[in-house]
């Protein structure tokens, strides 16, 4: 596409007129998706799999195709596709079987930087098998996760490493191919929590090299679905917990009862409208609006911007605090001008104490394909009004 600037007529959600800046935890929904899932709803072919009729037989096909869409737009292999209601849900399942393989003297690294989806289930884990969990920290004055930071920790008894591809509260983005990189060299695995950086950036899993990835389809403009990938071989070997029907090999293992159905339905028309739509294309609109943002929230007086004063190597999200204000009271009257966001830590707690934030957070603004000038400039007049 040329451009962006009649996007948002495809998210039928914007037509109360609100001001959408809360994508970071949940976007609008892309009309193709919901027409996808109401179809699918309506057609009569919600059943199960690998039944000896037609309905069961659409919805074999409806997982190959998913698998394939969601292939192609993770540089990854289809048939490690794991499919849940959530990226929490899913690490839990994750790590639950991880743990299984862990014992006193192994260690796992984490971030202070990630979601808490990539932390406390591994910290679960480790309480569970006797394991150490190390912090790697990121640096709070650029908001910046350095990858030696990470793989400063990383050493003969590291079994895993997760880390974010993007925070999810100032957007920042570490070098994952290179953590990855130096992980593998010691003979670790790696999941990376791919929720903030799915929707923002292209994403090519062959190329990061990373043994597992989650992504969220509710954050790129799908339902509320789980996707995560999990490398083939290493998704066959883990001691999953599950029932006992459930397949021996294969994503199955991993997936808790049936999927649903129409939500897979929407998952495919999200991500064909991401790859149709192409990020060169979605990360150009952003950033214009992107660069609006946090350039006029700068130059507003008692406004303090949490974290890189750039946009260099970032989702279009940040965190602000508005002097004399707490983020809630500042959520509230922004939310009177029909402007959404969010207030809070947003679930990434460990990074509040190096941000020099209690657990009260900061105001959280992100942008996404159907942010428009006309809404950052209402947000801005917002603040400046209080």
């Amino acid at each position: 596409m040329a451009g962006l600037t009649d996007i948002s007529s495809r998210f039928p959600g914007l037509a109360d007129g609100w001001a959408r800046f809360d994508g970071p935890a949940g976007t609008q929904v892309v009309d193709s998706a919901i027409d996808a899932a109401a179809e699918w709803q309506r057609s009569g072919r919600n059943a199960n799999s690998h039944g000896a009729f037609p309905a069961a037989w659409a919805c074999d096909a409806l997982v190959e195709r998913v698998d394939d869409v969601m292939g192609e737009l993770l540089g990854a292999n289809p048939a490690g596709m794991v499919y849940g209601p959530s990226t929490t849900a899913n690490m839990m399942a994750l790590t639950r079987a991880v743990a299984h393989g862990l014992g006193p003297g192994d260690e796992i690294v984490c971030t202070t930087l990630d979601h808490d989806a990539n932390v406390a289930p591994w910290l679960l884990a480790a309480r569970d098998s006797g394991a150490v969990v190390r912090m790697a920290e990121f640096d709070p004055a650029g908001g910046r996760l350095a990858a030696d930071a990470v793989t400063g920790l990383v050493g003969p008894a590291t079994r895993w490493v997760a880390v974010t591809g993007s925070s999810n509260v100032i957007g920042t983005m570490p070098d994952v191919r290179s953590i990855t990189s130096a992980a593998h060299a010691s003979g670790a695995r790696v999941a990376v929590d791919g929720v903030h950086l799915t929707p923002h950036r292209a994403v090519n899993l062959s190329e990061i090299g990373c043994d597992v990835y989650a992504t969220s389809s509710y954050k790129w403009y799908g339902p509320h679905a789980g996707i995560m990938w999990v490398e083939p071989t290493l998704l066959d070997e883990l001691a999953a917990y599950k029932v006992r029907p459930a397949p021996e090999r294969g994503p199955g293992r991993l997936q808790y009862g049936t999927p649903s159905w129409e939500a897979l339905a929407g998952v495919e028309a999200a991500a064909r409208f991401l790859l149709d739509t192409g990020f060169e294309a979605i990360e150009a609109h952003e950033a214009a609006r992107f660069s609006r943002l946090l350039t006029g929230l700068g130059d507003l007086p008692g406004v303090r911007v949490v974290g890189p004063p750039d946009t260099a190597d970032r989702a279009p999200t940040l965190l602000f605090l508005v002097d004399g204000h707490s983020p809630e009271a500042v959520a509230a009257r922004l939310a009177e001008s029909r402007v959404a966001v969010w207030h809070g830590h947003n679930y990434a707690v460990e990074a509040m104490g190096p941000l020099g934030l209690d657990e009260a957070g900061g105001v959280r603004a992100g942008v996404c394909v159907y942010i428009g000038d006309d809404d950052v400039d209402r947000l801005l007049a917002a603040v400046a009004a209080l």
